[in-house]
């Protein structure tokens, strides 16, 4: 507002002082204010975004983005690796010039990881089992999020399904989740997709019960509540009041399935009910080379896979934490 204006403004004030509000009429008590469409403008822009805070806060940690580029670069190269040249079939096993195994080859210049004992190419086992393993952690990941989620925030906000939920959860949750993967990898037959159904069946336990007690903290705010009773449609209020909130645990969650679906997978296999032979994977592998530990000249088929298995593990615990930390709305200063 202009000087001249504020100036108006105030002598207008000063002169209804003076005469008493009685003596005043409607008109002169009430004027319709100017409607200005370029004044709104500013109004309506907030110079906060989530997003963009959440990134802005994840990119100043150098450990996560260093974690960050080197599973970048694991992936990229792990997906890449069967299109280069001169590579090796996982499954085939290599005979000499007379036609006997090449067993228990050290790593060389034509098997890069050495062969294992029945002469197959460690170098694309190693790759192979680990795209294996990390489809399944990434599928096994998105569905514990998909299925946590939905649960977690209809177990939180609907006060009539907390019964229900808290016995499914209880039925759930006093079953060891170790019995259920030896129970379901026995009963099926052994392939990727008893593994990614028997590690979904109660991987969804945790991540259920963490958003169920944020959705419980936060659903009866005064905001939530101001909503409802504007008549806000509880989906709404879900994705626009709550799941900012979530974003957190859910990134957390999401981050920690994946490596620890690997190391159950890596279990399962070591009791001897994981995937086939014929099916690479780093269970599969790092069986194999426990076998071969208490042998110095053999160590190397234990050691190439747990490196993979470490740095994919590590990266990822490192990147979810550090993401989850970023993503909390509690850290963000607009």
């Amino acid at each position: 507002m202009g000087k001249k204006k504020f100036k108006a403004a105030a002598d207008n004030i000063s002169e209804y002082a003076s005469r008493g509000y009685e003596a005043l009429s409607d008109e002169e008590l009430f004027s319709r204010a100017e409607y200005r469409p370029e004044a709104l403008e500013p109004l309506s822009r907030a110079g906060y975004s989530y997003w963009r805070s959440s990134l802005r806060i994840y990119f100043q940690n150098k450990t996560a983005m260093f974690f960050l580029g080197l599973i970048v670069i694991t992936l990229l190269f792990t997906f890449m690796q069967p299109y280069l040249p001169n590579q090796k079939d996982p499954i085939r096993i290599y005979n000499d010039e007379s036609g006997i195994q090449i067993r228990n080859r050290t790593p060389d210049d034509e098997f890069i990881f050495g062969t294992n004992a029945i002469g197959q190419d460690l170098w694309s086992r190693t790759w192979s089992g680990t795209r294996t393993s990390l489809f399944i952690g990434f599928t096994v990941a998105c569905a514990e999020a998909a299925v946590g989620v939905l649960i977690g925030v209809l177990w939180g906000y609907t006060r009539k399904l907390d019964f229900f939920f808290t016995e499914l959860y209880n039925i759930f949750d006093n079953i060891p989740q170790t019995l259920v993967l030896i129970l379901i990898s026995y009963v099926m037959r052994p392939s990727l997709k008893t593994i990614i159904f028997a590690l979904c069946l109660t991987g969804w336990l945790t991540t259920a019960r963490y958003i169920r007690n944020q959705v419980m903290i936060i659903r009866d705010r005064d905001y939530n509540l101001a909503s409802r009773c504007l008549g806000t449609p509880p989906h709404r209020i879900v994705l626009r009041n709550l799941l900012p909130f979530l974003v957190s645990i859910i990134t957390m969650r999401m981050a920690m399935a994946i490596p620890y679906a690997i190391s159950n997978e890596v279990f399962v296999t070591y009791i001897g009910l994981g995937l086939p032979l014929n099916i690479p994977s780093l269970g599969n592998l790092i069986v194999s080379g426990i076998d071969k530990m208490m042998e110095p000249n053999l160590r190397y088929q234990l050691i190439f896979p747990t490196v993979v298995l470490s740095i994919v593990t590590v990266s990822f615990y490192v990147i979810g934490n550090a993401f989850a930390d970023a993503s909390d709305p509690r850290n963000h200063v607009a």
